[in-house]
């Protein structure tokens, strides 16, 4: 362009020396002589249209033409910028696997866990057992010291005792009465003897007679009285052996084989029966985990299933265990049904009281669609995406939301298997835009320009 310029700025000086140079020729000719004024040579009128000629194909060659070839340049790069349709990203709408992991929080605890409790009253005489040391079934833990205990049961022993003497006066006075029966007896049956023959008078006879009936009121009172005498041995004999039992408690044994958890007394202190905490037992060889699984999953849980622990603390290891049973009622309050998931613990790798992500396979009869979650756009109306069609023109479809998965989205209602979504769509993309639409195939794919 510069070069033209400098062509047409020569040409047009040539051009303003020639009329310079004829005006001062003219101006000459006026000054000189008085000769007739003469006009311009052929050759000099051939050389000036020559010249302006050149000029004017110069400034078409060099001006006009790159100048109309800019313009047509111009003018078919906007009309293709006019014609090309926003090229965009898609995806395509998917169904989600027919089994999902769900991954639920959880506390591990131990399958059996006791508090042991002071059985008899006394000081602790000597303690065997500390927290973290394993115990088996029966094993000794502790040993109380009572001696007033001692004396107690000598003293239940006289109790039964005495009640044993009455047990034995009580037979003799029974013995005795039954003589004295025996002897009114056989007087009412002579009186009555005598009666009949009229011998003695009604009134001695019926005098022997209530003797006789009185003494049978003695002998079943006297019956009575050992009884009683012999439950009062029996109370007696109860009351020692409770004392006996009472005795055998002074020894603390294990409930049962597991690990102590909690220590709350030592040697020398004090402690009462039925409400001094001695030990806490926990079994450790086998922990179970409870879970909450939402409502929308709770028909997939069976028992028997299986489910993987993992423990943030322990990165790159999984416990295997099985859901062991479960609640069948959901909770009003969350809507979640209760779980319990037992973990096999050989190796003690796991302890009661950590925090466990459980991860359970949970098969679907009908799983629902997902869709990428750079794909919604939330509006006044709701939620919705931006569906392309076979033709290629956007259409704006509200859709109902399920469990947000983090980068996909569940999609209960709205969609349809298939369908393509356009990524991140910006304000470019409205209703009823015309789009070519990309997808991840065709971004993979070398030298295909997205």
């Amino acid at each position: 362009m510069n070069q033209t310029n400098t062509s047409e700025d020569r040409l047009q000086a040539e051009i303003d020396d020639l009329k310079r140079q004829l005006q001062d020729a003219r101006n000459h000719g006026k000054s000189g002589s008085a000769e007739q004024p003469k006009g311009p040579s052929a050759v000099t009128l051939v050389v000036l249209t020559l010249l302006f000629g050149g000029l004017i194909a110069a400034g078409f060659f060099l001006g006009y033409l790159p100048r109309q070839r800019r313009e047509m340049v111009l003018a078919a790069e906007s009309k293709a910028g006019g014609e090309s349709l926003p090229v965009v990203n898609v995806q395509l709408v998917k169904r989600s696997s027919t089994k999902t992991n769900l991954v639920l929080p959880g506390n591990v605890q131990a399958i059996t866990e006791g508090p042991v409790l002071a059985r008899s009253s006394g000081y602790i005489k000597k303690r065997y057992v500390d927290i973290g040391d394993r115990v088996t079934e029966g094993q000794v833990l502790a040993d109380i010291e009572a001696p007033e205990l001692g004396q107690q049961i000598k003293q239940a022993q006289a109790t039964i005792d005495q009640a044993g003497s009455m047990v034995q006066q009580a037979q003799a006075a029974l013995e005795q009465g039954q003589a004295n029966s025996n002897l009114a007896r056989v007087t009412a049956e002579r009186w009555a003897n005598l009666l009949t023959k009229g011998v003695v008078s009604r009134q001695d006879n019926d005098t022997y007679q209530a003797q006789y009936q009185a003494q049978q009121s003695n002998v079943q009172a006297l019956e009575k009285a050992i009884a009683a005498a012999k439950s009062n041995v029996a109370a007696a004999e109860a009351n020692l052996a409770r004392l006996n039992q009472m005795l055998t408690y002074q020894t603390v044994r294990a409930p049962f084989a597991g690990v102590i958890t909690l220590r709350n007394v030592d040697t020398g202190v004090l402690v009462t029966e039925g409400s001094t905490l001695l030990f806490r037992i926990a079994q450790t060889d086998r922990l179970r985990t409870y879970l909450n699984v939402p409502q929308a999953d709770a028909d997939s849980v069976r028992v028997g299933q299986q489910a993987t622990l993992t423990i943030p603390d322990q990165p790159g290891r999984k416990f295997t265990g099985t859901v062991a049973r479960t609640s069948n009622a959901l909770d009003p309050a969350t809507r979640t049904l209760l779980v319990e998931v037992q973990v096999p613990n050989p190796g003690a790798m796991l302890m009661p009281g950590e925090y466990a992500e459980v991860d359970l396979a949970v098969p679907r009869k009908d799983p629902p669609l997902v869709v990428p979650s750079d794909t919604l756009v939330v509006r006044s109306d709701g939620p919705q995406v931006a569906v392309v069609g076979s033709d290629g023109v956007v259409h704006f479809a509200g859709v109902h939301l399920g469990r947000d998965l983090g980068d996909h989205l569940e999609v209960l209602s709205g969609l349809e298997e298939g369908q393509q979504l356009v990524v991140n769509p910006s304000d470019l993309i409205r209703e009823g835009v015309k789009v070519k639409p990309v997808g991840e195939a065709e971004k993979a794919a070398p030298g295909k320009k997205s």
